[in-house]
């Protein structure tokens, strides 16, 4: 976290938001965090390097007509601009050599477009989603506005498909790792650089258990794109390691490349009355539905390539709804889950998933009561979207007054 004085005194600031594309379905954390920082007194401005019109969360409609296109802003006028101030343009042009992603020109050309933005919005800092193209974009611009930078990461790019970290790290003036774990894998590349741990947040006071709670419906619920990292193949092999009169109903909200095959999956292993898919649901219906299921399951785990959830929101959600949460140790879940509000296994272990499962279906009213309740208290005290903000603010004014 941001030095202690910073995060309570940071004053807001105006950044600039680079982001690969705005708004989209299943990244309401980047929302969420606008969102939080404009309600601290920030103001944001969301620029958008690819058009996008696809699906996105009812309540990230309107952001649609406030983000910026990078491929709006005027060729010449943002070259100019980069031309006149020489210094910046030389800095600019030394992250350019380095990193190896992309052309320079077009790098040059975008981090330019980019830097006609930040000025004429009159940000003073510039804020990066990913450590792919946003990233490097991000620091080109700051570099031609003579502004500070820094970028986040949230798994894929730094685990599963990674290109020119050392680069962007060595480049921004500050990173943001979602989880310890993720601090730590960056600074084994680059010891030194200001990484500061801040977790995507959630909102307790929509995700809660109302004052009357509804009555449970037994079963156990999943949300997650249905892809490698969610573990969905070793939930189903758990199931079928259960006999059938122990089997819980688990129920998976999210929608992916990998639905035929998993249907497939648990028919073949008996379990498809048990591991139910109810495909893409506007968090709006997590909210509602979620604080009536007997527990939360999150079997993440590390891809053959690498990759893995660091920081999952879900987790959170779960948490704040005062749901007990079985989940697997990859990255962030450690920090989150602890004895106190449900059970960790190891990742890819169907057998220790099946215990688990057992466990949850079976925790005594009181039990579940009392591990929801912790949970709650937990996302209180580390994980809300108002303490992102906080930190995130800090770190923001850090780099200007560094």
């Amino acid at each position: 976290m941001p030095d202690g004085a910073a995060f309570n005194t940071a004053p807001p600031i105006a950044t600039l938001h680079v982001l690969a594309a705005f708004p989209v379905l299943s990244e309401t954390f980047i929302s969420n965090e606008i969102r939080a920082l404009r309600a601290r007194g920030h103001r944001v401005v969301p620029l958008a390097i690819a058009p996008y019109d696809g699906p996105c969360q009812p309540e990230d409609e309107a952001f649609r007509a406030e983000t910026v296109a990078l491929g709006d802003q005027p060729r010449l006028p943002a070259m100019l601009g980069a031309l006149a101030h020489p210094a910046g343009l030389a800095r600019a042009l030394a992250f350019c050599r380095a990193q190896r992603a992309l052309s320079l020109p077009s790098l040059l050309l975008a981090g330019a477009r980019a830097a006609l933005v930040a000025r004429r919005a009159g940000v003073r800092h510039v804020h990066a989603h990913y450590a792919h193209g946003a990233a490097a974009i991000g620091i080109v611009a700051a570099r031609l506005s003579g502004l500070t930078c820094s970028f986040i990461s949230h798994g894929y790019d730094l685990y599963g498909s990674p290109t020119d970290i050392p680069a962007k790290l060595a480049a921004a003036d500050a990173v943001v790792a979602t989880c310890e774990d993720m601090k730590a894998d960056f600074l084994a590349m680059r010891p030194g650089t200001p990484v500061h741990v801040i977790p995507c947040g959630v909102d307790p006071a929509r995700f809660r258990r109302p004052a009357t709670p509804p009555p449970s419906n037994g079963r156990i619920l999943a949300i997650g794109r249905l892809a490698e990292q969610k573990g969905y193949p070793v939930l189903i092999e758990a199931l079928a390691l259960l006999p059938e009169a122990e089997r819980p109903v688990v129920e998976a909200v999210g929608a992916g490349p990998l639905l035929a095959e998993l249907q497939a999956l648990a028919a073949a292993r008996g379990v498809a009355g048990q591991m139910r898919f109810l495909g893409p649901r506007p968090s709006t219906w997590i909210a509602e539905h979620g604080p009536a299921y007997a527990g939360f399951v999150a079997p993440y785990v590390i891809c053959a390539n690498g990759d893995r959830d660091t920081s999952p929101v879900s987790v959170k959600e779960a948490m704040g709804m005062e749901l007990p949460v079985l989940a697997s140790t990859v990255t962030g879940n450690k920090e989150m889950v602890t004895p106190e509000t449900g059970r960790l296994v190891e990742p890819a272990d169907a057998a220790a998933l099946a215990e688990g499962l057992r466990w949850l279906a079976g925790l005594a009213p009181e039990e579940r009561r009392r591990l929801g309740a912790a949970g709650r208290q937990r996302l209180l005290d580390r994980f809300t979207l108002d303490r992102q903000a906080e930190c995130l603010g800090a770190v923001f004014a850090g780099c200007r007054d560094a």
